[in-house]
């Protein structure tokens, strides 16, 4: 009688996995005892949170990412859920098992033909852009890449202006409050309380009731005095740096995005101040916009939209010669003083979104 007259399927050998022998499920873990926390800052694979749990934000935790999250991205600002040691005694180490749903994902990337997309914050309510009057120049290309960026994400936009105090007109530094005159964008104005190196109390208490009650990111190049607004709204000590004598660049002070609760004064008690939050995020060089369809560009042109609709269907706003109903609605007036520098923006952008390069001239200031 040969071996093989016994055999059947139930004495196959299994070899084990390589990787382990466990069998898989589907089923995954519901986490149903995960407390919630806000991610306020990311540091080589460790993600320090505060404790939200019965409105409580002083006590914070450091966690690592669960595997099955090694592939998202986890930034300051996102609503977390955490496992594990949460007690934040030293030496702890929480597990970060669940991102909660996003309000709001601020998004850029390295240059406008990059699809690598990089994941700024989450859940913000505002963006404060942040330029300087002077020392840097100021460029209004990164303004509109900013508003662009803002409308894109569903997140209102505050323009900041610092170092009003170098300017030849501090009710208008460089001209930026002239030149976004016709766009519905609030703006505040800020420098230094003369013969102080404090800044001017007048625009802090202003920053500090809008900020109230709202996530509020900061972006802007280095230099333009994003850490010095930080310390004076948290009462923090963020690292602040000037600004290359020969190259005109700031030089980078912030590594990394952190998230600050504003610092309680006034009418701001620390119940509020806790919901208050304030990202500052590292000085950027390029914002690159490969992620936002060109058709949304114009959205964040307010004054050329209504011209827009005399546009020929499918118009690219590239020229009249193409359709487009731009100049002649720039050329009557309707979009104000600053209509064609504005035309000549957004022209340069959806160029560079197609692959074409903007010039330096277009991001400049008042160009035509």
């Amino acid at each position: 009688m040969s071996r093989w007259d016994s055999w059947d399927e139930s004495r196959v050998r299994v070899r084990p996995n390589k990787k382990g022998s466990r069998p898989r499920t589907k089923e995954s873990p519901d986490y149903h005892d995960a407390e919630l926390a806000r991610v306020v800052q990311v540091d080589r694979g460790r993600y320090t949170c505060a404790m939200l749990e019965h409105g409580e934000s002083d006590r914070v935790v450091t966690a690592v990412r669960a595997k099955a999250l090694r592939r998202t991205p986890v930034v300051p600002g996102d609503m977390v859920r955490l496992v594990g040691d949460t007690s934040g005694a030293e030496g702890t180490l929480a597990r970060l098992v669940l991102i909660e749903p996003r309000s709001t994902l601020l998004r850029r990337s390295a240059d406008d033909t990059d699809d690598a997309e990089r994941v700024v914050v989450a859940n913000a309510d505002q963006l404060l852009i942040v330029v300087a009057a002077a020392d840097p120049e100021p460029r209004t290309g990164f303004i509109d890449r900013a508003l662009v960026a803002a409308y894109d994400a569903g997140i209102e936009p505050i323009l900041l202006i610092t170092k009003a105090d170098l300017a030849e007109d501090p009710q208008d530094p460089a001209g930026l409050v002239s030149h976004y005159t016709e766009l519905e964008l609030t703006t505040v104005i800020s420098g230094l309380a003369s013969g102080s190196e404090q800044l001017e109390p007048e625009a802090v208490y202003r920053l500090r009731g809008m900020l109230a009650d709202k996530i509020t990111a900061l972006i802007g190049h280095s230099g333009v005095g994003k850490s010095t607004m930080v310390n004076a709204l948290t009462g923090a000590d963020r690292a602040t740096g000037g600004v290359n004598a020969v190259t005109g660049r700031g030089r980078h002070t912030s590594s990394s995005a952190v998230a600050l609760n504003l610092q309680p004064a006034g009418e701001l008690n620390a119940h509020r101040a806790r919901d208050s939050w304030v990202i500052d995020t590292p000085g950027v060089r390029t914002f690159g916009l490969a992620h936002v369809d060109p058709d949304d560009v114009l959205a964040a042109f307010e004054d050329l939209v209504d011209g827009s609709a005399d546009c020929e269907p499918g118009c690219a706003h590239e020229s009249p010669a193409g359709g487009c109903a731009l100049d002649a609605y720039v050329h009557a007036g309707h979009a104000g003083e600053h209509g064609p520098a504005r035309l000549a923006s957004l022209r340069g952008l959806l160029a560079s979104l197609s692959g074409g390069e903007e010039s330096a001239a277009e991001k400049k200031l008042g160009s035509p």
